[in-house]
């Protein structure tokens, strides 16, 4: 992976473009997250996709990828926050050209289906910000709100953690990347999987049978993407399920067992993903993981 670039950091008057790289979204239910960022002082756009529909996306793919590249390009937009998940960033992001950037970032907001768009910044030595969509703003806690407001602002972001695992204690300073779990898989062996070697691998899902998240840490560890990790950050695994014959292990128990030989630690409930609680932090960053007796400590 090459030389991470500067983070652009937002400030007062900074141009934000709310668009779709994948479902459906509406002016309507953006309207609370844009009150909200003019309040904060920023300037607010929307591209073209908001309130487009092609079946469950908002504008078919070429639509989609003119909309993205559109303020990719223009020089008064800061950043791109995407306005939901869902599916659809995958179908598009081979055609992304980011040489319109010569050399310069430009903030990438999102998660989920946007990990995505966030491998093919980590593979082009660009950092971004994994955080809660616009469309989400209405459920959002205000410490979840003040943490965006201090990562897209270049602020220190530090969240504590009980260390209620017994890992040992031990310092790890290593950048962060990763991302959605099953959008992960979906780009293993492609161009956009991100850099895993030497990193602390971020992982968190939505609404998986447990017997898929078997296989996706399976089909991680054959190809050998868990091998050489500094640390392994879970995140929310929200809304598991099971069938009528039970699995037989929990979330934490599958990961563990696929992690068990590995040297390095596996820390579990980071507060990201798909539930209220979504904390912000840069994908790419170099990340400071302090591990003590009682309390994990993971800082930018």
């Amino acid at each position: 992976m090459p030389e991470l670039l500067a983070f652009p950091t937002l400030e007062l008057n900074s141009h934000i473009r709310i668009l779709c790289t994948a479902r459906i979204a509406s002016i309507e239910k953006l309207a609370p997250a844009i009150g909200w960022l003019k309040s904060q002082g920023y300037k607010v756009s929307l591209g073209k996709t908001i309130g487009k529909k092609h079946h469950q996306y908002g504008g078919t793919d070429q639509e989609r990828l003119e909309d993205f590249q559109e303020a990719l390009e223009d020089p008064n937009v800061n950043a791109i926050w995407i306005a939901r998940g869902g599916y659809g960033s995958i179908k598009i992001v081979d055609s992304i050209d980011l040489s319109v950037l010569n050399g310069n970032n430009k903030l990438l907001l999102g998660y989920s289906d946007v990990t995505n768009l966030h491998g093919l910044w980590q593979r082009n030595g660009l950092q971004s910000v994994h955080c809660f969509m616009p469309q989400e703003y209405y459920e959002k806690p205000e410490e979840v709100l003040r943490g965006w407001n201090r990562v897209v602002s270049g602020g220190k972001q530090s969240l504590t953690l009980e260390n209620n695992q017994d890992l040992p204690a031990q310092s790890i300073i290593a950048p962060i990347v990763g991302g959605n779990l099953s959008v992960l898989l979906s780009m293993l062996g492609s161009s956009t999987f991100p850099d895993v070697e030497d990193h602390i691998l971020f992982i968190e899902d939505l609404d998986e049978y447990l017997y898929h998240i078997d296989r996706l840490m399976t089909t991680l560890k054959r190809a050998g993407k868990l091998d050489n990790l500094k640390a392994l950050l879970v995140g929310g695994m929200t809304d598991m399920r099971d069938h009528e014959i039970p699995f037989g292990q929990t979330v934490k128990e599958i990961i563990s067992a696929h992690t068990g030989s590995c040297d390095y630690p596996v820390i579990f409930d980071f507060p990201a993903g798909h539930g209220i609680d979504n904390f912000s932090f840069v994908l790419g960053k170099s990340t400071a993981i302090d591990i003590r007796e009682n309390n994990i400590t993971i800082s930018q």
